[in-house]
């Protein structure tokens, strides 16, 4: 497949040519070509297994790829690239963990830092500024535990945004989320790489919270991949042709039902990215 070309002729975020990867004897997907270009939000939908967090772990340099290239900004993807930023599943903190709103931004403002940290007073005013960003001063000293799903989100969000990244990496940010909540991301998530230009990949089970703000759709199923915009892509045909069994898409009031889809659920892709420290993303460091 010949992938849409990036906007403004820049160079691409993200660019995969050929990417396959393979787990054992199954392959989850091949041959998988993208270019991701700035300000553009993909989605990565696909049943349950059919790799999607895999693929944002071989974007971050974490899971070595079969066969083909990944690229972010022309450079081959690595560990612990603060060009990259991860907004992970939402996962409640540890009831006994004594970190405050503050302190959890504030591990993205050092995740890359070498050498001699930043001044005190000029850290907590970068830590300051993306909290703002967020919408998430008013509970900066409140213990993380304390707080909601989605406002732990919202800190998740700021922490991925710490390093400046060109390229942010969404997944399953919704899981666990309730409507007002799950909208709420996906407005920050949207905010954020109009504001600082990014490229956003957003791994997703429902694409009906982010509907109004994807660009273009990468649909995994049973090693094979389709790329274009929702319209193009959530169609009867094109899913019942990547199963290879009748999958009905439904179009109403602005929502999208897919029902009939084959349910490849497997253990190497269900349980997502962790957020992860300095050189390796946990914490959410890029």
């Amino acid at each position: 497949m010949t992938p849409a070309p990036a906007t403004e002729h820049r160079e691409p975020v993200l660019s995969l040519r050929g990417v396959t990867m393979r787990l054992g004897e199954r392959t989850l997907w091949q041959d998988v070509d993208l270019d991701l270009a700035r300000g553009e939000l993909v989605a990565v939908l696909g049943a349950n297994g059919s790799g999607k967090s895999t693929l944002l772990r071989a974007v971050l340099g974490l899971q070595p790829l079969t066969g083909g290239t990944a690229t972010v900004l022309g450079a081959p993807v690595r560990r612990g690239s603060r060009r990259i930023g991860l907004v992970p599943q939402q996962r409640l903190a540890d009831d006994g963990l004594p970190l405050r709103g503050r302190d959890l931004v504030g591990l993205g403002v050092d995740g890359h830092r070498w050498g001699l940290p930043l001044p005190r007073r000029g850290r907590r005013a970068r830590v300051d500024a993306l909290l703002e960003a967020v919408g998430a001063t008013r509970y900066a000293e409140a213990p993380v535990s304390t707080l909601s799903g989605g406002e732990q989100q919202r800190l998740r969000i700021a922490q991925a945004l710490a390093g400046d990244p060109d390229l942010l990496l969404c997944d399953e940010p919704l899981l666990s989320l309730d409507l007002t909540h799950q909208a709420m991301v996906a407005r920050l998530v949207d905010e954020a790489r109009r504001r600082l230009d990014l490229g956003v990949l957003f791994v997703t089970h429902d694409i009906n919270p982010i509907l109004g703000i994807v660009d273009r759709v990468l649909y995994i199923a049973g090693e094979r991949f389709r790329i274009g915009t929702p319209a193009e892509v959530l169609r009867s045909e094109v899913l019942s042709e990547l199963y290879g069994a009748e999958v009905d898409v439904l179009h109403h009031r602005g929502r999208v039902l897919v029902a009939g889809v084959p349910d490849h659920r497997h253990h190497d892709d269900d349980a997502g990215l962790a957020p992860v420290a300095a050189d390796d993303h946990r914490g959410g460091a890029r």
